[in-house]
């Protein structure tokens, strides 16, 4: 499971796929800006009684830092803020 979560209501914490080191190709991309990334979310993959839950769109992201590789985890800096309700649902800590 990915390890994505809210560090504040402008910064995201997003884990890549397994196997995306900081040296690839893809890694660059994210790290140099060679792609123009969108962050899609959800809080739980199920709604209560089973339906899939919607993603929400949290808009254009510009890569803050990364750690480790494979799977890389990178912070985003969001262009427009978590909604509120949203941050406290998907945040870390209390």
């Amino acid at each position: 499971m990915y390890q994505d979560y809210a560090i504040s209501p402008e910064l995201f914490h997003w884990q890549s796929q397994s196997t995306t080191r900081a040296d690839s190709e893809t890694g660059r991309r994210y790290r140099l800006g060679g792609s123009r990334v969108l962050l899609f979310v959800r809080d739980a993959a199920k709604e209560t009684g089973g339906l899939t839950k919607p993603y929400l769109c949290l808009g254009p992201a510009e890569y803050v830092s990364h750690e480790g590789e494979r799977p890389m985890s990178i912070v985003w800096r969001l262009r427009y803020g978590l909604p509120v309700a949203f941050f406290r649902v998907v945040r870390i800590g209390p």
